[in-house]
């Protein structure tokens, strides 16, 4: 696949969570699937993640938060893609997220959420889907 059709992840571990051997698992596995990915490292501010998926030029960005903290930050997060002109970025959500915190995130527009044991294959699927949704419209 040539450069400009692949796709850019940025993967992001927001607050204070010092544990990101599951981001880097699916950094990798998406690497593997063709994908440009850049995976930002531990204690990323909301400003920092958004500051990152603008100068990489981010096709999605994957948040990992195991942290219990995700109902706090992705508004942030959100609000900060904004700002940047990035509101139609596709944004993932990863990590510990229980079950009935799902419809919150869904409420904020976030389809994408992959618990821990999710396949890989299906979230490098999940990406080009929703990729291709935004390029088609």
């Amino acid at each position: 696949m040539a450069d400009k059709e692949r796709i850019r992840v940025i993967v992001a571990k927001p607050g204070l969570d010092g544990h990101d051997r599951g981001a880097k698992v699916v950094a990798r596995a998406l690497r593997d699937n063709g994908m440009e990915v850049i995976y930002t490292g531990l204690r990323q501010t909301p400003d920092m993640i958004a500051q990152s998926a603008l100068q990489e030029d981010a096709d999605v960005v994957g948040v990992s938060i195991l942290s219990g903290a995700h109902l706090e930050l992705f508004p942030v997060i959100l609000e900060k893609l904004r700002e940047k002109g990035l509101g139609n970025t596709v944004v993932l959500a990863g990590g510990i997220i229980p079950e009935e915190d799902h419809p919150a995130l869904r409420k904020m527009g976030r389809e994408g959420i992959f618990g821990p044991g999710t396949p890989t294959n299906e979230i490098a699927e999940f990406i080009r889907k929703a990729v291709a949704e935004k390029k088609a419209s």
